[in-house]
């Protein structure tokens, strides 16, 4: 019975993951609709909407989350958290900013191929891979740092694509930035309670591991999809 009950929780924990790979390719990074369009029109600063816009965007970013899952699995200290987190929001705050108002420019596709395949090293890191496999165990927190480079920087190719007014360029980037921060405290919070009353139940300790492979697996096809519309040509999503 017990192992019945496991069997169902990891089952129902990959449909879980599964469902958010898959709604990634509509929802994560993704500007649009009239949002895009009151992007596009703004003139001049305007922080309030574009800090609304950066929290929006972040809570509906699924391979954010995705990551930040696996940066927060078997982390149980808030200091040990508060690191992790805050080396990742200074990633991608600095390659946000930077490859907005410089230009910087890179295919999205290939971007976000690279977000999702961070996803899948950051589980395979969880399972204790480089150990097993290679011997080695990479320095985790330059690693969230890294990686955190190249998630603003997919943040800053959907903007990029928007052609954003010069006027007032850096005020609304940082607003923005400001309010990617404030939904990502939100979606931390979100996580944290989800994960606390997970680690109280028997389940948690059996479970981590089929966990962290269903989360790995969803990185991969998050990178999948992304190389197949480079390949294809396809839309950005």
């Amino acid at each position: 019975m017990e192992r019945d009950s496991r069997r169902k929780g990891v089952g129902g924990l990959g449909v879980a993951l599964m469902a958010l790979a898959w709604a990634a390719t509509a929802g994560a990074h993704n500007i649009a609709g009239t949002d895009a369009a009151f992007v596009a029109a703004t003139r001049g600063p305007d922080p309030i909407p574009f800090l609304y816009l950066g929290a929006k965007h972040m809570v509906t970013g699924y391979d954010h989350l995705l990551f930040l899952v696996g940066v927060i699995f078997f982390l149980f200290r808030l200091r040990q958290i508060a690191l992790y987190v805050s080396l990742f929001s200074l990633g991608h705050s600095i390659t946000l900013l930077a490859g907005v108002f410089f230009n910087i420019r890179a295919d999205a596709h290939l971007v976000d191929a690279v977000i999702g395949l961070s996803v899948a090293y950051k589980a395979f890191e969880n399972l204790g891979g480089f150990r097993t496999m290679f011997g080695v165990q990479p320095d985790a927190r330059a690693a969230v740092f890294g990686f955190g480079l190249i998630h603003g920087f997919g943040l800053a190719t959907k903007l990029q694509a928007l052609r954003l007014n010069p006027d007032g360029l850096l005020a609304n980037l940082v607003s923005f930035n400001v309010g990617v921060e404030v939904g990502q405290v939100l979606a931390l919070a979100a996580i944290l309670a989800a994960m606390s009353l997970w680690r109280r139940t028997r389940a948690f300790a059996p479970m981590a591991q089929g966990a962290n492979v269903l989360l790995m697996l969803a990185g991969f096809v998050l990178a999948g999809q992304q190389v197949a519309g480079f390949l294809l040509g396809g839309a950005v999503s």
